[in-house]
């Protein structure tokens, strides 16, 4: 009889082991389940969470954001969203890639009233797309403008002259594949980029033309590369007011929308501002370097992800620390 009451209790505790495990891994698999909808559809659950201000944040360097797209698409299309606001925070970046936004932000404005808010910087693309909003809010000490575009190529002949490395081509024309950071780039290869350079120079002042209370003759004295403060583009009407989300808010609800609403971001479904650099290449390129894993952070802020960055671009960067 003491074997069978032993056994009894060690089947007791298997059950009761059994039991514990079977609920962790259902609770392991809701948990599971649950994260995974979030993140496959955090932009659905905004738009359940009954009438709401969508908050979009653009940060970092621009590139064509297929994420950042589509959200604002389906903030477009959102019956719960009465307003938006883009809060900016952005050095520029690809000229195609503000294009690309502007665009979006545009056809999102054509159905919702739309506020861009500046933090600490919207320059060069960050400004093309503040540009499409109907209203843009700046910190008095926010760096507005750069409006311009550039192309950066290096120039690696007098390292290889050192090393006594010599590049041999054959092309079909003289100025296929040119510049090319293998030889020194000639006159009519600058005349090549400069003529992209111009044209695109001449669409970005259009676009700020289009958007802003300026002429062209306006727009064209600012838009010699300078960057502003919040109250000097104010003056120049550059932006509409100074000011925070608060003053954003206002804004909306001068075109109709309940200024007691709530606030909700619209958060990319990576969790994240979306960069050309990934977080597997920063990671190789800080170790490379010498850096712990997390110098893909610092990598991130020092603006090393520009160093991937090709074609036109409308970026600003100082020389030095503000």
């Amino acid at each position: 009889m003491a074997i069978r009451a032993d056994e009894m209790i060690d089947r007791r505790r298997l059950r009761r082991k059994l039991t514990f495990w079977r609920a962790a891994a259902l609770l392991v698999a809701a948990l599971a389940i649950g994260a995974g909808a979030l993140w496959l559809s955090g932009e659905n659950l905004a738009g359940a969470a009954g009438d709401h201000i969508a908050k979009v944040k653009i940060e970092g360097t621009i590139t064509e954001d297929e994420d950042l797209l589509e959200r604002l698409e389906k903030i477009r299309k959102s019956p719960a969203v009465k307003g938006v606001i883009l809060s900016i925070d952005s050095p520029g970046g690809t000229t195609a890639g503000g294009e690309a936004i502007f665009d979006g932000v545009r056809r999102l404005a054509a159905d919702k009233p739309v506020v861009a808010q500046v933090g600490t910087l919207a320059a060069s693309a960050g400004y093309m797309i503040a540009s499409a909003s109907d209203h843009i809010v700046a910190r008095k000490s926010s760096i507005v403008g750069s409006i311009g575009v550039l192309v950066q190529f290096p120039n690696f002949t007098g390292l290889m002259d050192k090393i006594g490395i010599q590049l041999d081509e054959i092309k079909s024309s003289p100025l296929k594949a040119e510049p090319s950071p293998f030889n020194p780039t000639t006159e009519p290869e600058r005349a090549m980029i400069r003529s992209m350079i111009l044209d695109s120079y001449d669409w970005f002042v259009g676009l700020v033309q289009q958007r802003r209370p300026l002429t062209r003759e306006q727009v064209l004295a600012v838009a010699d590369g300078s960057v502003f403060t919040g109250r000097q583009a104010l003056e120049k009407k550059l932006v509409d007011s100074l000011g925070g989300e608060q003053e954003a808010i206002g804004w909306l609800a001068t075109r109709g929308v309940d200024a007691e609403l709530r606030v909700i971001e619209w958060k990319p479904k990576s969790g994240g501002a979306s960069f050309l650099l990934s977080e597997a290449a920063a990671r190789q390129l800080g170790r490379l370097f010498g850096l712990p894993d997390y110098g893909s952070d610092l990598i991130r802020q020092i603006g090393g992800e520009r160093i991937f960055l090709d074609g036109l671009l409308s970026v600003w960067h100082a020389e030095k620390p503000l």
